[in-house]
């Protein structure tokens, strides 16, 4: 496997440098010129040019979640010209289309306009088109347009507040930028394309590798939260098809069982939101691969006073559990938490402390056969959701408590380690998600001659 040390070699530089007199840029091979964008595209075309077209005729519709990041369009949707030729953006094949809203400008969300139906689409109105000139190779525009430069310098010029920010029109139009001969364009291109095909197969197999220990990790905790640690267990048939046999000395029985009470938090927190303050535990706050809580970043609140805020208070060892959107997502939460109360999409649990192990029910929880139940039970149109009695109605499997203990133990240490691989793959994509962008940036700019490269 090509490994990121073979991808980063030492490139060399051009013979001859003068200066650009663009500050961000800094100085530019010898034989380039500097141009603004509107000398070398046309910025979001008219969509006069195709009057006369049936408006029967259909189209390639594309919403902002069908532009993909570093490229690619999905063309599953379509639609007639009539019915989008008034109200969304305009573009045909080989034009470049960007985001211009936050976060999805600053994503690098942009691609080619290739394989539209009939040429012709139409998109999100949150999206800028480029037609290249004949003085710009199609494949170096787009490099240019997903390059960090353009993407920094273009998100300063962002107007607009908070989620609203978009970059404007003039940012397009006079973007300035280094340009050598249109060989020497294609020649850049024909480089960071196959370059870029690299460095996106290594990424590919590094998130199936992640995905391969993500299901290791999920085997793990479904196989001890069901059949235990001891292979020689005399075992018992649990009574239930989809469980089959567990061992003999343990129970089957209700999630109700082993908690004190369960509840969700209420409606109306949103007016109480504030920049400081106590936390607000939220959906994404339970991650989808764990059952540790995370708070890298948090909602707070300055709660209200009343029986309310008293319910909805987390304490360390409750078990929280998500009961819409990724429906059985779940953590328990830590000890030495600060203050925190929760949001309606969650379900919190007190376990009984003495007969339930707070992490022994969430791995419970988090294992197949608790997910596949809570799944099962979902209920609703867009958004499916659970009932606070689909919860407490769960089917699980408890050991005695000292079991609980040594089982959570030895899940806690596996899943540790099985953690610390995954981060360090995934710290290596993005390394190289970097090296990529670095890459196309210095490539576009003249910082590296990869002319005989692209031989």
């Amino acid at each position: 496997m090509t490994s990121v040390m073979t991808l980063k070699r030492k490139r060399v530089a051009y013979p001859a440098y003068k200066p650009s007199c663009i500050e961000w840029l800094g100085s530019i091979p010898s034989a380039w010129t500097v141009a603004r964008l509107r000398f070398l595209v046309k910025a979001n075309p008219s969509k006069s040019e195709i009057r006369g077209i049936p408006l029967d005729t259909v189209v390639s519709f594309v919403p902002m979640e069908a532009v993909g990041e570093y490229g690619g369009l999905r063309l599953e949707q379509s639609r007639a010209l009539e019915d989008v030729v008034n109200v969304y953006t305009y573009f045909r094949d080989g034009d470049i289309v960007i985001a211009k809203i936050t976060p999805c400008f600053e994503n690098v969300k942009g691609s080619i306009a290739d394989g539209l139906e009939n040429g012709i689409g139409f998109g999100t109105t949150e999206l800028h088109v480029l037609r290249p000139s004949p003085f710009i190779d199609q494949n170096y525009l787009f490099y240019l347009t997903i390059s960090h430069a353009f993407r920094q310098v273009g998100a300063a010029y962002m107007y607009g507040a908070g989620g609203q920010k978009r970059v404007p029109d003039d940012f397009i139009r006079d973007f300035r930028h280094p340009i050598p001969t249109i060989d020497e364009q294609r020649a850049i291109a024909a480089f960071l394309d196959r370059e870029t095909t690299r460095i996106d197969a290594l990424i590919e197999k590094k998130r199936q590798q992640i995905e391969l220990l993500q299901e290791k990790r999920s085997a793990l905790i479904s196989h001890a939260v069901t059949k235990g640690l001891d292979p020689n267990a005399r075992m018992k048939d649990s009574g239930i098809e989809w469980l089959g046999k567990i061992p003999a000395h343990w129970q089957v029985l209700r999630f109700k069982r082993c908690i004190e009470f369960l509840t969700s938090g209420p409606r109306g927190w949103a007016e109480f939101f504030s920049d400081n303050g106590e936390l607000f535990v939220r959906i994404g706050n339970l991650t989808r691969d764990s059952i540790e809580l995370d708070l890298a970043e948090v909602q707070h609140v300055v709660p209200p006073t009343g029986a309310e805020a008293v319910r909805t208070r987390v304490r360390a060892g409750d078990v929280l559990v998500s009961i819409t959107a990724d429906l059985g997502s779940v953590a328990v939460v830590p000890e030495h938490i600060e203050r925190a109360y929760i949001s309606q999409h969650i379900a919190l649990a007190r376990p009984i402390s003495k007969a339930s192990h707070p992490r022994w029910l969430g791995f419970s929880i988090f294992s197949d056969s608790c997910r596949n139940q809570l799944r099962a039970l979902g209920y609703g149109g867009t958004k499916v959701q659970l009932g606070l009695e689909d919860v407490q109605n769960l089917v699980l499997c408890l050991p005695p408590r000292v079991e609980q203990d040594m089982i959570v133990a030895w899940l806690d240490s596996k899943i540790g380690k099985l953690s610390m691989v995954i981060q360090k793959v995934q710290d290596s994509i993005t390394t190289l998600r970097e090296y990529r962008m670095a890459l196309i940036s210095a490539a576009v700019t003249g910082k590296i001659d990869v002319r005989k490269e692209a031989i």
